[in-house]
């Protein structure tokens, strides 16, 4: 049985797990892990990392929004994640007059504590490993639902689902329990939240207070109880000392062919030069005016971020062959299985219908990139969708940070740019006046595009729904639907080609990585990150990019004020800073040289979805926070790179002295518990 065959996999290792590469499942630590844990340095056993029968470790960490990471650092339910993971929130919080995104703010008392509207975090309460039970059952989607109620009934309050790994070979039931009243608490402004902004972004040496905190409430409006939370230990790292992240991280393409990573690689050009467009025209209207700066700056923070990353990603790629790398493992992968007859038999197709599909799908796929990242981005469209989907009360929000001026720029610059990258056959076929979108003019089309439509502002599609016909009539005659419905004509299209490979390419990748696992028998493995927990373990570190070029393992306030720009809005240092520097008042957060550092380095393997994850010591203490990868091994998604690989954290003294010193909020630091 598959079970079987995973743990005898685990059981028979005679070598241990690397101390840094690796997002390793939680009920096979013991397992697969123990004594590798226990050599790296690691002074807590398996079940006090994971124990489904008692409080453990991962009872503290909870999945912060969907897409990140955050830990409860007392006992009444104070978290804490990265500054970039709780930006939408406090932008959305933030207004002119309060503008808690750019000057930063803390709650003095629990009543001034924010609701976010629509901000959950979920426990970890169990993952149980169903296997065996989802091959035998003939009809799938009625064992999953069984499974499901079955969970949720025996965990009263939680949600449970069923998840794959290892490319569909592996099937778990993962139980959780999720919080909706979840409250800002405060902030450092983004000046520091966001310090280096993306020109720092994925950089080393690093100096971004990236943190901000967050209070869980339970259902009847009083802070949780928590059930476990991180203690805080202020010890000054050195070099080599273990430390071990738990988290979410998102997606990783470890068991991708060379094929599936060209493709990949060719449809992120298409991303990184569709969104090169768009931010120029974000960015040089947040630049001229304040007031824009706080409307646009999610939306240019949540499109910048991966655009950098594929940039370094593909630079990577070339850098370190990774192509060629992965050709070669498929070369040795066919040999393997070639050389016994059972194996070919399991295997020999695997790679081909892999390649066969991933060929089958490219034009359609790099046409739906194309669609979704250049005309769909139009927000007009954005706001005809949310109408036609959900109504006006909908629509509230998105006109807080909806500017016309900047929208109808975008429409003109994403327009030309698709209908010179698109092929003609994708076009769209009816733009409601007429227009042959081959051969009109953008610009003019744009202006009665915008001056015609009644989604350019609140006050007048309110005029409009109450005129006769109301919304039915505004669906059937805003040449924003009319644009909306054409682009969406060619989406639908394009899905059949997907489909028509979509049975090859599951079994092909199955295959693949089934095969991968048998060969690599008696090895540590680990699956690809799909958003659910993951401890990696590894040891603070520092790396040399290139020949004659080491960089040490942290970075200091020094570093701060050496970067210091007044005129460029990514390296402003606030005055008060600047003043608590060169009076040295770090208080007990400074280093035993005096300095405060800021950053570290560490060798532990994460990705997207790790943001905010706590980095800890070998007692599971919090040390500091996770918040990026490195430039260099951009690739590290698909190929881990041990020599360069490093995680960039924000160290915990950094965080507690803006906490207490530049913010007053000792408060807070009163609530948690420190390590003796």
């Amino acid at each position: 049985m598959k079970k079987l065959v995973l743990w005898a996999l685990a059981l028979t290792l005679v070598l241990p797990a690397r101390a840094d590469e690796g997002m390793w499942l939680l009920p096979l630590l013991e397992k697969m892990n123990g004594k590798a844990l226990r050599e790296a340095g690691c002074r807590l056993t398996p079940q006090e990392i994971y124990n489904i029968n008692g409080s453990s470790l991962k009872d503290a960490i909870v999945h912060f929004g969907g897409g990140c990471t955050a830990e409860i650092i007392s006992a009444e339910g104070l978290l804490v994640t990265n500054h970039h993971c709780g930006y939408s929130s406090i932008q959305g919080l933030s207004t002119t007059e309060h503008n808690y995104l750019m000057d930063g703010w803390w709650a003095k008392t629990r009543d001034e504590e924010l609701k976010v509207p629509g901000l959950t975090v979920t426990f970890l309460r169990k993952m149980e490993d169903v296997t065996d039970a989802y091959d035998k059952a003939e009809d799938k989607r009625a064992f999953v639902k069984e499974a499901v109620d079955r969970a949720e009934k025996d965990n009263p309050g939680c949600k449970a689902f069923v998840t794959s790994f290892y490319n569909k070979n592996y099937w778990y039931l993962i139980t959780t329990r999720v919080y909706r009243d979840i409250r800002f608490v405060g902030a450092p402004p983004a000046s520091i939240g966001k310090f280096g902004g993306e020109t720092d972004n994925w950089m080393w040496p690093r100096h971004t207070g990236d943190f901000s905190m967050f209070r869980v409430y339970d259902d009847d409006g009083k802070p949780l109880r928590a059930v476990r939370h991180l203690k805080i230990s202020l010890k000054d790292l050195k070099e080599g000392d273990y430390t071990m992240i738990l988290g979410y991280p998102g997606r990783t393409q470890r068991f991708q062919t060379a094929a599936e990573l060209n493709q990949m690689i060719a449809t992120n050009r298409i991303r990184i030069d569709a969104r090169t467009v768009r931010q120029q025209i974000m960015w040089d209207a947040m630049c001229a005016d304040p007031d824009v700066q706080l409307k646009y700056a999610d939306k240019y923070a949540s499109s910048a971020n991966g655009w950098k990353k594929w940039q370094g990603e593909e630079l990577a790629f070339g850098k370190l062959g990774i192509i060629a790398r992965e050709e070669r493992k498929e070369a040795d992968f066919v040999k393997w299985y070639s050389a016994k007859k059972p194996r070919a038999e399991k295997y020999q197709e695997a790679l081909s219908d892999i390649s066969t599909a991933v060929e089958g799908r490219d034009e359609a796929m790099k046409a739906l990139t194309l669609l979704y990242e250049a005309p769909l981005r139009i927000e007009l469209l954005t706001l005809a969708n949310v109408l036609g989907r959900r109504g006006p009360e909908a629509l509230k929000d998105y006109y807080k940070d909806y500017v016309e001026e900047i929208d109808r720029k975008e429409a003109v610059a994403l327009l030309t740019f698709y209908r010179e990258r698109a092929r003609k056959e994708d076009y769209p076929k009816d733009l409601g006046d007429g227009s042959d979108f081959a051969t009109m003019e953008i610009g003019p089309y744009v202006d009665y595009l915008f001056d015609t439509s009644v989604l350019t502002s609140p006050e007048k599609l309110e005029k409009a729904l109450a005129e006769e016909g109301g919304l039915e009539k505004i669906k059937a005659d805003d040449p924003a639907f009319a644009l909306r419905d054409a682009l969406m004509a060619e989406m639908m299209k394009l899905y059949p080609a997907l489909e028509s490979v979509n049975e090859q390419y599951e079994k092909g990748s199955k295959a693949f990585a089934a095969g991968l696992l048998e060969w690599e028998k008696g090895k540590p493995s680990y699956p690809d990150a799909n958003s659910t927990m993951r401890l990696t373990y590894g040891h603070v570190m520092p790396y040399s990019p290139k020949d004659a070029v080491l960089f040490q393992y942290y970075t200091t306030l020094e570093g701060v004020m050496q970067k210091e720009d007044p005129s460029n809005p990514e390296f402003i240092v606030p005055e008060k800073l600047r003043r608590l520097w060169e009076a040295k008042d770090y208080g007990r957060y400074a280093a035993a040289d005096g300095r405060l550092r800021t950053c570290f380095l560490t060798n532990n393997d994460i990705t997207g979805g790790n943001s905010g994850s706590p980095v800890m010591d070998a007692d599971g203490n919090l040390i500091g926070l996770a918040f990026d990868g490195n430039w260099e091994s951009m690739s590290s998604d698909v190929m881990f790179e041990p020599d360069l690989q490093r995680c960039i954290c924000v160290d915990i003294h950094y965080v507690l002295f803006l906490v207490d010193k530049f913010g007053g909020a000792g408060h807070l630091i009163k609530e948690m518990e420190f390590a003796k």
